[in-house]
């Protein structure tokens, strides 16, 4: 019962992570932004909350604990999923922007809370299966939103496109407009949909899991860590907070320019829409193969060195190839980010003990990446274009694969 609570939850993270990929050409066109680097704000505004809130929440969940603190998340999420309904009525880039860190603010909370919980409630050397299990529930929820949005928004903007350049300032006034208003329903209902998913999280049988103090019984502290005073001592924590950013930033460059990169290559947005879908459907590959492999067959850190030498292939490939087959090696970074996750993350805060939470919260912010990362991709794709911007995802995998190699050991508990 608690996983598939659990899958919920990653259900939602997913649809709102996701619908990023669709939302950045649509407000670029409905906003009528002029660079790249604006419309990468999108992502920006949406992960930039995950440093800002992660320590916050984590403080929020010592003091209500993990159930209390998803209920919550959820509530925080539908307040920035209303102010999309003003945002679009006025067309107010900044203020749809104020929405997504919202929804980010409210993703924070529950990201601190999920993540921790799916590594602790199982054996340590199976996490990353448990996480993968999660993982195919967030996907599928990313390539449900990219494919409900791509068609509200986004399925006759090709003609729209085209029609603008002939109209008056008031009959383009009054399509962009229209454009705009096109999210306001689908944001209602999200709305909605948190609120009554709050109530049931709140109401429901999930357990609390303590592991706030000696909780070397269960195999989260060991003797070693229990000495340490400061969550700063555990050095493979810190690469992995670095990891986590890298990998995210990759992610996100992944799936959320893939569109505008395809729009690049002269591809249409009737066509382009479903480019994230297709990376997406790539990570659920993924997580198929880390559900039976790990850890019968492979362990965490084996997969994660496999996945990470696999996305500096791909990116490489991206690189020095063209049109539809670039394109499908960028896709294809979704099946080399699909383990990274679920693998960086339990090693990470393996055996952290007291020191669970700050440390989960640690590595939230490290989403960060996915603020920071697409603006640098952004700025590089303005300059000279966006497939070299791509060569920006090299230093990520390398850095990944050390991590996976020799980086989760430094300094870790025997």
């Amino acid at each position: 019962m608690s996983m598939l609570i659990i899958g919920m939850l990653f259900f939602t993270i997913g649809f709102a992570t996701w619908v990023n990929g669709t939302l950045i050409p649509y407000l670029k066109i409905a906003c009528e932004l002029e660079t790249e680097v604006q419309s990468y704000l999108v992502a920006t505004a949406f992960f930039i909350a995950y440093t800002l809130m992660a320590l916050p929440s984590s403080y929020v969940l010592n003091k209500v604990g993990y159930k209390k603190g998803m209920s919550l998340s959820l509530l925080v999420m539908a307040v920035g999923a209303i102010i999309f309904v003003p945002a679009a009525q006025v067309r107010s880039f900044d203020l749809f922007l104020v929405g997504l860190f919202i929804i980010g603010t409210g993703l924070a909370l529950l990201q601190t809370a999920v993540n921790p919980y799916v590594s602790i409630i199982g054996p340590a050397e199976s996490a990353a299966q448990r996480i993968s299990i999660m993982g195919i529930s967030n996907k599928v929820a990313g390539i449900l939103a990219g494919l409900i949005f791509g068609y509200i928004t986004l399925s006759d903007v090709d003609a729209l496109e085209a029609s603008l350049e002939i109209m008056s300032l008031e009959e383009k006034a009054a399509a962009l407009d229209e454009l705009a208003s096109r999210v306001i329903m689908p944001y209602y209902i999200i709305a909605g949909v948190l609120v009554l998913l709050a109530a049931a999280i709140f109401k429901s049988p999930l357990p609390e899991i303590d592991d706030s103090g000696e909780d070397a019984a269960a195999g989260n502290e060991s003797d070693v860590a229990a000495q340490r005073t400061s969550v700063f001592q555990f050095p493979y924590l810190l690469l992995g907070v670095v990891a986590l950013f890298l990998y995210v930033g990759a992610e996100v460059i992944a799936g959320d320019t893939i569109i505008s990169y395809g729009k690049s290559l002269g591809i249409s947005l009737s066509t382009a829409r479903y480019f994230t879908q297709a990376t997406l459907a790539c990570m659920l590959l993924g997580y198929v193969i880390g559900i039976f492999t790990i850890p019968k067959y492979i362990s965490q850190a084996k997969a994660l060195s496999i996945f990470a030498i696999l996305g500096l292939i791909f990116s490489v490939c991206a690189l020095v190839t063209d049109g539809f087959v670039s394109v499908g090696f960028i896709a294809l970074l979704g099946l080399a980010n699909s383990l990274m996750w679920p693998a960086i993350f339990p090693l990470s805060i393996h055996k952290l003990g007291r020191f669970t939470k700050t440390g989960s919260a640690m590595l939230v912010m490290a989403i960060s990446g996915g603020a920071l990362l697409p603006l640098a991709y952004g700025a590089l794709a303005d300059a000279i274009d966006g497939r070299s911007a791509y060569v920006i995802l090299l230093p990520c995998y390398a850095f990944i694969l050390f991590f996976a190699v020799k980086g989760h050991k430094i300094g870790a508990p025997k």
